[in-house]
């Protein structure tokens, strides 16, 4: 679709209400920030150009968004948003009208958008309003009896009468960009709070003879803005709602639908189970059959097909997804961290660490082990409570063992070694030398017993 119309994004804001050092545009909801909810649906709709306007935190906010193609501009003067879009004007094709939004309103669909934007065409005036029962502290929209929109009112501005008025204005535009330029640059700051509103651009249309016009959302909070942390709650709840009913409907099965976050990108095949509590964040993506226990977190990780992950488990990929085979299982207590890579068929037990390692298919480390730096053949049991010692202080080392090797129980292994094929190594073995395939090897000091011994007595 070729692009049709410009967007200005409104990111300047402090957010006095948030107490937070923390610019308000760059609080999370479901994991990203909340202008990176409005850039990431603006970007779907393939705008000519997009253009965010920052004021406060600016270099913070700047930073934290280099993943996206965007035109920055700032605002240095908190002046209105009518100020706030001027800043933009000299980034817009005049070709194009202009849709504004706000990087602190993060759940707006791109249909409403998509609709707004087609309702106005070329050259009318668009606007998102909604009615709402109690609509305190909104502007206001006022129509002519014949229902023609005459102008926005501020709830600070506004009469007893046009207090009474339902229709609230959701900030939400979309302007004829020569006219926007022309509206702007006659706008005032008379009003109650001393601000260049860009409300007042509606007024001013209607008595140049543009046609106003207006859709609504389907939802309510497609247009609920975060100004508290009361606020943003309230979003990242019906945010995760709206992802569960999603799930639902592709048919993964919840537990419990009001008991899940998705905090990055989810993807699941058919006949998925998962349990209450469970946190998805980054990159996750789970294959047919997949079961995820209760309490597990999930990050940067793709599950195989019928893997199984038992209660209370974490997998960490950083930013670099984990593979996981299939038919595999993990925990309950696991924990995996980046590097991790589990073949078919693979046991990962209670309170078992694996880090930057590579587990053959059907090995097993299935008890209060740690790995890391290693890697295992195929059908390698690794008995409880090993260890490989990596780590001298100052590099790490690897570990490698061969297909069919036994580790016996609270084994250390010191890298770097390697166990033979077939190896075993005795329990309680500190293994320093490399271990040849297919031999027993032991390392333990005698055992001996003291004739007559006692323990000491307490005084």
């Amino acid at each position: 679709m070729p692009p049709t119309f410009n967007i200005v994004i409104l990111a300047a804001g402090k957010g006095k209400r948030m107490h937070s050092d923390l610019p308000k545009v760059l609080h999370p909801l479901a994991g990203r920030p909340l202008l990176h909810h409005v850039i990431r649906t603006a970007l779907t709709l393939q705008p000519a150009s997009l253009t965010v306007v920052i004021g406060h935190g600016a270099e913070q906010v700047r930073t934290l968004t280099t993943a996206f193609d965007l035109q920055w501009v700032e605002q240095a003067e908190q002046l209105g948003t009518g100020h706030a879009v001027q800043q933009a004007l000299p980034c817009l094709d005049e070709s194009y009208p202009t849709l504004v939004l706000y990087g602190d309103v993060p759940l707006t669909r791109a249909a409403t958008l998509q609709a707004l934007v087609q309702a106005a065409g070329q050259d009318q005036l668009g606007i998102l309003t909604v009615t709402l029962a109690d609509p305190t502290g909104y502007g206001r929209i006022v129509r002519h009896p014949d229902g023609q929109i005459l102008r926005i009112v501020e709830q600070k501005d506004a009469s007893a009468a046009e207090r009474a008025i339902q229709e609230i204005n959701t900030g939400i535009m979309v302007v004829p960009t020569p006219f926007l330029k022309r509206a702007l640059g006659a706008l005032n700051n008379h009003n109650a709070q001393g601000e260049y509103y860009f409300t007042d651009i509606v007024a001013l249309a209607v008595a140049e003879g543009l046609t106003v016009c207006a859709t609504h959302p389907t939802e309510v909070w497609e247009v609920e803005g975060v100004n508290s942390k009361v606020q943003l709650a309230a979003l990242e709840r019906i945010h995760q709602r709206n992802r569960a009913q999603q799930l639902l409907e592709q048919g993964v099965t919840l537990a419990d639908p009001s008991r899940l976050d998705v905090r990055g990108e989810l993807v699941c095949g058919r006949d998925i189970f998962i349990d209450v509590n469970c946190i998805f964040e980054g990159q996750v993506t789970l294959a047919d059959g997949v079961s995820i226990g209760p309490n597990v977190v999930l990050r940067d990780v793709s599950l195989g097909r019928g893997t199984r992950v038992a209660p209370f488990s974490h997998i960490d990929g950083q930013g670099q997804v984990i593979q996981v085979g299939s038919e595999a299982s993990i925990g309950p207590f696991a924990r995996l961290r980046p590097g991790t890579h589990l073949a078919d068929q693979t046991h990962i037990g209670n309170f078992v660490e694996i880090k930057n390692s590579q587990i053959g298919h059907g090995s097993k480390v299935n008890h209060l082990s740690y790995v890391g730096d290693a890697e295992l053949g195929a059908r390698v049991n690794m008995g409880a409570g090993t260890i490989t010692c990596n780590y001298d202080g100052v590099n790490k080392h690897k570990t490698l063992i061969e297909d069919e090797a036994f580790i016996g129980s609270d084994t250390q292994l010191v890298a770097p070694v390697t166990v033979g094929r077939g190896a075993t190594i005795g329990a309680g073995t500190t293994l320093t030398k490399d271990a040849p395939a297919g031999e027993l090897t032991v390392s333990r000091s005698r055992q001996v017993s003291v004739p007559g011994w006692k323990r000491p007595a307490k005084k």
